[in-house]
């Protein structure tokens, strides 16, 4: 039967160093299909205290075109220089005093992200629970601020190659044979073209940060 929840921790890889980090030409594409794949992927940070990371479950695009939402809608700033540089890279700036982390996507000089907004924690949960002060689960990384938390993210990491397998990086998530259920919504906490359904995420996990109900299903994904 059609799976409705990421698959359990049995699936899970011992070492996620073997994932095979997403090439530079995932990213160079419209940053809606590559949200909608970058479900099931697996986001990765290595510090100091070990690996980290998890299953990525909900994200959202943010359009090069027509997108007041966007931050490089206006144009470039010394803020969103990250949104024109080469797929792959990462964008993070600050929100009330809190970091956000993107994935650049398209071709240079074509100013669109994809916002990583929750992940499922899989590896270094006590690192996680450590930079979050809290030992509840569902909590360490449901919203993009917590997740940056729970990760070590900050400016360090703008402009950041998310290619290159070391630091902080996506790779492709565990085979599972398995059917994800993708569900989009409009996207959450702005101001300006809430209603675009680009807000991605995964059935059935209680690890997305925003409403799950009442919203429309995208089709479904084998992992």
């Amino acid at each position: 039967s059609a799976m409705t929840s990421p698959p359990p921790l049995s699936y899970v890889p011992d070492d996620p160093r073997r994932l095979a980090p997403l090439a530079q030409t995932f990213y160079d594409r419209d940053p809606a299909e590559v949200a909608r794949e970058l479900l099931g992927k697996v986001l990765l940070r290595e510090a100091d205290e070990g690996l980290c990371g998890g299953l990525i479950v909900e994200v959202e695009a943010y359009l090069s075109r027509n997108d007041p939402a966007c931050h490089a809608s206006r144009g470039m700033t010394r803020r969103n220089a990250a949104m024109f540089g080469p797929p792959g890279r990462a964008y993070v700036y600050m929100i009330h005093s809190r970091w956000c982390l993107n994935a650049v996507t398209e071709a240079e000089g074509v100013p669109s992200a994809v916002l990583i907004r929750a992940i499922e924690p899989w590896w270094g949960v006590e690192a996680m629970q450590r930079r979050r002060g809290t030992l509840v689960l569902r909590d360490l990384a449901r919203g993009p601020a917590r997740l940056c938390e729970a990760l070590a993210v900050d400016r360090q990491f703008n402009h950041w190659d998310l290619t290159c397998g070391q630091g902080l990086w996506i790779a492709e998530g565990p085979a599972t044979g398995l059917p994800w259920k993708i569900v989009r919504s409009g996207r959450i906490g702005i101001r300006m073209a809430q209603k675009r359904l680009l807000r991605f995420f995964l059935a059935g996990t209680p690890f997305v940060s925003g409403r799950t109900s009442g919203i429309r299903r995208s089709g479904r994904r084998t992992a």
